[in-house]
C-alpha cells in the first residue's frame, strides 16, 4: 500500500486517534495501539488517504498467529536470548516487541505499509524496547538472522506461495523459522514441527469464532 498523501506525523496522529492502548488477551505484558472494531478504522483509513479499496489496517489488530508466537517467546526466552531476530510482516510489531522483551540481541520488524511502520514505532516506544524497522520487501533475502518469525502469513494463496519457499530456504541455511498459525487455508501440510499451541481469544468480527486454536510451528527446509 502506498500512502503519498500523509506524513509520519499525520500517520502517528491518525493511529493515536483511532486506537486504544490495550493488551492482547494472550500477552498481558505488552500494550499496543489497537482498534476495537474493524469497520470504523477501515473507513477512517480510506477517508484519510482519499482512496478506496484499501486492505484493512492489519497493524491495528493483534492476530492469533502473532499472539501465539509472542506468548511462546515470552515463556521460552532462552530460544531468543542473544539472537538476531526478524519479525516478518510484523503488523503491530507484537512479536518483535516480545522478542526484544525476551532478551534478543537485535530485533528487526519488517513491514511495507507506512501506517504499520508508525504503529510499530509507537508500540515499541510504549513498551520501552528498541527495534530496527525495515520497510523494504525482504522476500528472497538473508541478512544474517538467527530466527525469523512469521505470524498469520498463510491466509492468502499469493502471499503463501511467495513467502513459504523463501522461509524454507532460510531454514535450509540454518535459520530457525517459527510460524504462528490459527489454521489458515494455505498453511503447508508438510514440513512443519509443532512446538506449542494456544487457545487465543478473538472476535467474530475478525475471525469466524471467538476462540482460535493457534499453533507455533517450526518450518523445516
Amino acid at each position: 500500500m502506498s500512502q503519498p498523501n500523509s506524513t509520519p506525523e499525520q500517520r502517528r496522529n491518525f493511529i493515536q486517534s483511532q486506537t486504544t492502548l490495550a493488551a492482547p488477551p494472550l500477552t498481558p505484558e505488552i500494550r499496543l495501539h489497537l482498534a476495537t472494531e474493524i469497520t470504523p478504522i477501515w473507513e477512517a483509513t480510506e477517508a484519510t488517504l482519499e482512496a478506496n479499496n484499501l486492505p484493512p489496517p492489519y497493524w491495528a489488530f493483534a492476530w492469533p498467529g502473532g499472539q501465539a508466537l509472542t506468548r511462546f517467546l515470552l515463556d521460552h526466552a532462552d530460544r531468543v536470548k542473544g539472537k538476531r531476530v526478524l519479525d516478518f510482516a510484523a503488523g503491530s510489531g507484537l512479536s518483535a516487541i516480545g522478542a526484544a522483551m525476551a532478551g534478543a540481541e537485535k530485533v528487526s520488524a519488517n513491514e511495507i505499509d507506512d501506517f504499520a511502520i508508525e504503529a510499530i514505532l509507537l508500540n515499541a516506544a510504549t513498551n520501552m524496547v528498541a527495534l530496527d524497522v525495515l520497510r523494504h520487501d525482504l522476500i528472497g533475502r538473508n541478512e544474517g538472522w538467527d530466527i525469523v518469525l512469521a505470524g498469520d502469513v498463510c491466509y492468502e494463496r499469493p502471499m503463501a506461495d511467495r513467502v513459504i519457499p523463501w522461509l524454507r530456504a532460510l531454514a535450509g541455511s540454518g535459520v530457525t523459522v517459527l510460524v504462528g498459525d490459527p489454521g489458515r487455508a494455505y498453511l503447508p501440510a508438510q514440513g512443519l514441527v509443532e512446538v506449542a499451541r494456544y487457545d487465543v481469544p478473538t472476535s467474530m468480527e475478525l475471525e469466524d469464532r471467538e476462540l482460535r486454536v493457534t499453533r507455533v510451528l517450526r518450518l523445516m527446509p
